[in-house]
């Protein structure tokens, strides 16, 4: 009897982490991701009608969106793996999110707790992702060959349609 408990309680747990995913993960990336592309593209435009628009716009812009591609990918997988591995994580969260108002208790219960190989390197992965971007948009922006405003808000929008691209085949509902 208990191998049918904790199989139901498994699966319940996938379920409410599969909607945090939805709901706290790609909602925000994909409204993100279109607001960071459309200033983005709305500054290159900008910098097009003041003829100081090149090639090297072009590939610089290119390959802001890349880092921030390239780094959308690197924290999906990870999500990915988390999903996979430790649902009762997300699911965890979903339940404190899903609590309102009175029924939520004034000292919250924690999560549970993550262990697995690499956790202590997963902050500085963080640290490092933003000085990439950072320094990517900066680097673009002194060479002068994009405008700061665009330099800033395209490693963004590469991040978030990113996150949003790859969670598309995990989060599909496979239809038997």
């Amino acid at each position: 009897m208990p191998k049918l408990i904790t199989a139901k309680r498994l699966e319940g747990d996938t379920e409410k982490a599969k909607e945090y995913v939805k709901i706290h993960i790609l909602f925000p990336a994909s409204l993100l991701g279109l607001i960071c592309l459309v200033a983005g593209s709305a500054a290159l435009a900008y910098q097009f009608i003041a003829s100081t628009y090149g090639w090297m716009t072009f590939l610089y812009s290119s390959g802001l969106l890349l880092v921030g591609g390239t780094l959308g990918w690197v924290q999906t997988r990870y999500h990915q793996y988390l999903l996979a591995e430790h649902p009762a994580y997300f699911a965890g969260r979903m339940r404190v999110f899903a609590r309102r108002g009175a029924q939520r208790p004034k000292r919250e219960t924690p999560e549970p707790s993550l262990r697995h190989p690499g956790r202590a390197l997963v902050p500085w992965g963080y640290v490092l992702g933003v000085a990439a971007i950072l320094g990517a948009a900066t680097l673009s922006t002194i060479r002068g060959q994009v405008y700061y405003i665009a330099a800033f808000l395209l490693p963004w929008a590469g991040y978030f349609w990113a996150k949003t691209f790859f969670w598309r085949r995990v989060m599909a509902d496979r239809k038997s």
